[in-house]
């Protein structure tokens, strides 16, 4: 499952990360450094120090993964699998993500990593909801995924960069909605295009894209 949604977002970005998500796979919290079993949400990337060896972890709750397994989003994607859909993306956007920058030698910030987590759940989602009907244009996903979203009580401690995160990918995705609604092909490879530019700016360029798009200073 977690190789296909790496493909996935791989492919839409056109952006390899050089890495095989599912070698950095931890499925059970008693994997996890002991002060992050209690409070760990569902999907985490965590550094794990073992004996003076350090090392990189994607925790995803094997309930989650059992659940996808039965549901499968990449065959039909609805509400049964969503959530779980977008828990085990989510961390593999955050592998992705990570792994391509460390490979072109650029720091991320734990911001840049939730906003591009967001807009890959909302481009990975209408990416396949289109591919499974391609006659169907799904603009209730926007509201579902950023108008709906309530944060688990252990994200409160960093509860204002998750809703920032949230808050700009909004932004973003609402103004690439037009383009992804059209029945121009170009238009719709513009949309590709946007993406992987944006996939490739940093933390404060992502930010500030958005607010130029917010007063109208950018297209899409």
């Amino acid at each position: 499952m977690l190789d296909r949604l790496q493909l996935l977002l791989e492919t839409i970005y056109d952006a390899r990360s050089g890495h095989d998500v599912q070698k950095f796979l931890l499925t059970r919290r008693r994997q996890l450094p002991r002060e992050r079993r209690q409070l760990a949400q569902d999907e985490e990337l965590v550094l794990i120090n073992d004996e003076g060896d350090a090392f990189l972890g994607v925790f995803i709750d094997a309930a989650v993964l059992r659940r996808l397994v039965r549901h499968d989003p990449l065959r039909k994607l609805d509400s049964a699998n969503i959530a779980d859909f977008w828990t085990a993306l989510e961390g593999v956007s955050h592998f992705s993500y990570l792994m391509w920058n460390v490979g072109h030698d650029r720091g991320v910030s734990q911001l840049e990593l939730e906003l591009q987590a967001e807009v890959d759940k909302y481009i990975a989602s209408w990416w396949l909801l289109r591919t499974q009907n391609p006659g169907y244009f799904p603009r209730e996903l926007r509201r579902l995924l950023f108008e709906r979203t309530i944060f688990a009580a252990s994200a409160a401690p960093r509860l204002e960069m998750y809703a920032a995160a949230s808050r700009y990918a909004a932004r973003f995705c609402a103004n690439l909605e037009a383009v992804l609604c059209s029945d121009r092909p170009a238009l719709r490879h513009t949309a590709v295009a946007v993406l992987r530019r944006f996939y490739r700016l940093g933390s404060l360029p992502k930010l500030r894209h958005i607010d130029l798009l917010q007063r109208g200073a950018a297209c899409c």
